[in-house]
């Protein structure tokens, strides 16, 4: 290679690193906008817990009589795990359903963590009725309290956590840090594809502003959307927004193995859990992916 065609081959390697810098940095969320959004979910989750006060009776009465709200998919991987006993820390524990799923399916006791006050304040009503070994933790999932890091024989979330998630790296260091050495994590989470998908449609049909690879936040126009604003409606308030960011499967894999947990799993199911395509028929739906699952452990010391 001749001196002038080095030169300019260097030349063009230097551009497109610049050029891949740039589109990382815009890529990339700005701090302080993400971290002002994530204020305002809090809001808006803590008026939605309005819908969830209304069915404490249902829920211990459910978990009283031996049942779970865990699907299928999540308890072929829970039972043989929480069988062994031990801590289970549930992260964007909501209204505390699941998290009192997890002590019911044998975990010595169970740890939720929310940001929303007011549905720890109705996990802790019913975990209460119960007598159930729970503590609730009122807390943003990115900066968990310094006493639960290495307590966790098993980390759970998911179930529509995952898009209130501003800051992966910082999610997956997380999980990681509160592991025990061998414990470990499991993650059922509506698929990313789920994003793109007409949820009005008639058939599985492209939304005409959807890309699966979109990163910027976007106002959440589903639920608690819609609840949000009917509630707002019905009581002359000012409608709370909550803002989702989006994830590809890709996205979360790999940062949660850069955080250093062993991948053991991963799943891709056709299973709902929530009515997200009503109209759509289900021998439609049933040929995609709507939730994945992913295994993955903490090596021991």
């Amino acid at each position: 290679m001749t001196r002038p065609v080095a030169a300019l081959h260097l030349i063009r390697l230097q551009l497109n690193l610049c050029v891949r810098r740039l589109n990382m940095s815009e890529a990339r969320p700005n701090p302080d906008e993400s971290a002002d959004l994530a204020r305002r979910n809090a809001v808006a989750w803590d008026r939605t817990a309005t819908k969830y006060a209304a069915e404490i009776d249902i829920d211990v009465a459910l978990l009283r009589a031996g049942g779970t709200s865990l699907l299928p998919p999540e308890l072929r991987v829970l039972v043989p795990l929480l069988r062994q006993g031990g801590r289970a820390v549930h992260l964007q524990c909501s209204h505390g359903l699941d998290t009192l799923s997890l002590w019911r399916l044998g975990a010595s006791s169970v740890v939720g963590l929310d940001f929303s006050e007011r549905m720890l304040a109705i996990a802790e009503q019913k975990a209460a009725r119960l007598r159930a070994p729970a503590t609730w933790v009122h807390a943003d999932v990115l900066s968990p309290p310094v006493d639960l890091i290495g307590t966790a024989d098993v980390v759970y979330t998911g179930k529509g956590a995952l898009p209130w998630i501003h800051d992966l790296e910082r999610w997956a260091a997380v999980i990681a840090r509160l592991l025990v050495p061998g414990g470990r994590f499991f993650l059922f989470e509506g698929h990313p594809l789920n994003w793109v998908w007409d949820s009005d449609a008639r058939q599985v049909r492209l939304r005409e502003d959807a890309s699966y690879f979109a990163t910027s936040p976007r106002a959440n126009t589903d639920f608690p959307g819609r609840y949000l604003r009917r509630l707002s409606s019905d009581a002359g308030q000012q409608p709370a927004e909550a803002f989702e960011w989006q994830w590809t499967l890709g996205d979360v894999l790999s940062t949660l193995v850069a955080s250093g947990l062993v991948l053991e799993e991963v799943r891709e199911h056709a299973e709902h859990f929530w009515p997200q395509f009503d109209a759509v028929p289900r021998d439609e739906l049933a040929r995609l992916p709507h939730t994945f699952s992913v295994l993955m452990r903490r090596p021991a010391a």
